[in-house]
């Protein structure tokens, strides 16, 4: 008998390593979304377009580069998430929308699909990056959720930047909100206008085959002091677990806190043996829109499958693999 004889266990023990090894050597993805709505082509100027698409992309590249790095799927997460916020494009951190009475309170979320642990912060005001304050919550506390004053302080003892609430205010901002306070919030149905849910998340996929997902938000415009959406809620806009997917979630809260929509994607896999593109379209296309609820999802699986769903003329969204980067504002085709 030969070596290489079909017989041989040196044969077996050599073909066991090649599959540990091919499974040890996952290729990084990571996925992300700015906010869906209504975002048609011609709302945007050129101009402003390419800005929105560079951010994504810069975001994209950082959150990817931390992977190829060897860096953890939580920290491509926290990293991405971070660039959006410091952008003046998305609805987090700068750029956040105002309350109704005209200050900003922020949201965010992470969970590490590897073994399930989660931090979120609610109504913080002066955390420049929300997103690191919810992280701190995850590896730094007990607990999963702060709120408020609670939050901020919690972060102060972190280290964390804090900045005066104006920092999130924008030229564009502040004009919105004033529009939206002499509409009451509402926009007349024969008005055609651009508008977004700019809430930004996060899905990667790190070397090691964790899942990692996050969210980060302003909320909606003209909102009412210490109201609270869907975003810094595990299940609702952020969901992560290895053993299935992870999503992130932007639209009209309410309704996302009610379906329960993140983690339901999930329990469709898990329990449904539905694929990802199953589980996303059914939520997005049957539970929400049968409820006239508008956003969308990202999601990734532990396969690398990836899935940009929502029922809103537009969504900003990109993605980045080992052969593919694709940055995305309008409809399903672009």
């Amino acid at each position: 008998m030969t070596l290489f004889g079909t017989k041989s266990p040196l044969v077996f023990v050599f073909t066991f390593w090649i599959c540990l090894s091919a499974i040890a050597q996952n290729k990084p993805i990571l996925v992300i979304h700015g906010g869906a709505g209504t975002i048609e082509r011609g709302m945007l100027s050129d101009s402003l377009e390419l800005e929105i698409k560079s951010a994504l992309q810069k975001a994209l590249d950082t959150g990817y580069g931390i992977m190829s790095d060897g860096g953890t799927a939580v920290d491509a997460v926290e990293a991405t998430l971070m660039v959006l916020e410091d952008s003046p494009h998305f609805n987090a951190g700068k750029g956040s929308v105002m309350t109704k009475k005209g200050n900003h309170e922020l949201d965010a979320s992470i969970m590490d699909g590897k073994d399930l642990n989660a931090g979120a912060v609610t109504g913080v005001s002066k955390v420049k990056n929300p997103i690191s304050a919810a992280r701190g919550v995850m590896d730094k506390s007990p607990h999963v959720m702060f709120a408020g004053r609670g939050a901020d302080e919690f972060a102060k003892t972190l280290k964390l930047e804090l900045v005066p609430n104006a920092y999130f205010t924008t030229p564009r901002i502040r004009k919105n909100w004033k529009h939206s306070q002499i509409k009451e919030g509402r926009i007349a149905p024969a008005e055609k206008k651009f508008s977004k849910f700019g809430t930004v998340g996060c899905v990667a996929l790190d070397g090691d085959g964790n899942i990692a997902a996050g969210t980060s938000t302003g909320g909606m415009m003209n909102k009412a002091n210490s109201r609270i959406g869907d975003s810094p809620i595990i299940g609702a806009g952020t969901y992560a677990d290895n053993n299935t997917c992870g999503v992130s979630s932007t639209g009209h809260g309410e309704y996302f806190i009610r379906i329960g929509v993140a983690k339901e994607i999930s329990d469709q896999m898990e329990f449904g043996n539905k694929t990802l593109k199953e589980a996303v379209n059914h939520t997005i296309h049957n539970k929400l829109s049968n409820m006239d609820a508008l956003g969308g999802v990202i999601a990734l699986d532990r396969d690398g499958n990836i899935e940009m769903v929502f029922n809103t003329p537009g969504m900003y969204r990109g993605y980045k693999t080992d052969s593919e980067n694709k940055v995305l504002i309008y409809g399903k085709d672009d």
